[in-house]
């Protein structure tokens, strides 16, 4: 899929809206993310978008205001920090079924399920930092880009 043109023909819920795109991720990062959680290997179409695109910011009337899909090296970094903290181990039930790709802005994270390295599903979870719940919110990431990219789909998460 291009994932480029897919969120560019997206009709966003509000205008001043718009999505910046990386340059392509080096097969050396995506290797490097590999090793680092010892996956032996990553959801297809995450790996494709990385591809194209190393991370998707979101901007607000030009300015750019968040990440909609962290670049490989943020997830990198958030993983192993959430992993690694020793409050969050004593806080949170153990986040090494995770591979956070992005946080919505309040706290809360979404990322794909993995069991022994694996991603066994294409569906995407949300982790809420209040109550350590983890959702289903959607079966892959062209539905989680359309449930992200419009604010009305994602109340009452």
């Amino acid at each position: 899929m291009n994932w480029i043109q897919y969120i560019e023909q997206l009709d966003l819920a509000d205008d001043d809206y718009s999505y910046d795109f990386n340059l392509p991720a080096s097969d050396r990062v995506l290797q490097n993310l590999k090793a680092q959680f010892k996956l032996n290997e990553l959801p297809g179409e995450l790996e494709e978008l990385y591809k194209q695109s190393n991370g998707i910011s979101e901007k607000l009337r030009g300015r750019t205001i968040g990440e909609a899909i962290w670049s490989v090296e943020e997830v990198i970094k958030q993983n192993i920090e959430f992993r690694s903290l020793t409050a969050f181990r004593q806080l949170y039930m153990s986040f090494d079924q995770l591979l956070f790709i992005g946080g919505i802005g309040n706290g809360d994270l979404y990322g794909y399920r993995v069991l022994y390295g694996n991603f066994n599903a294409s569906d995407i979870y949300l982790w809420n930092h209040e109550n350590d719940n983890r959702t289903c919110i959607v079966p892959d990431l062209a539905s989680f880009i359309v449930w992200r990219t419009n604010p009305l789909l994602s109340e009452g998460l």
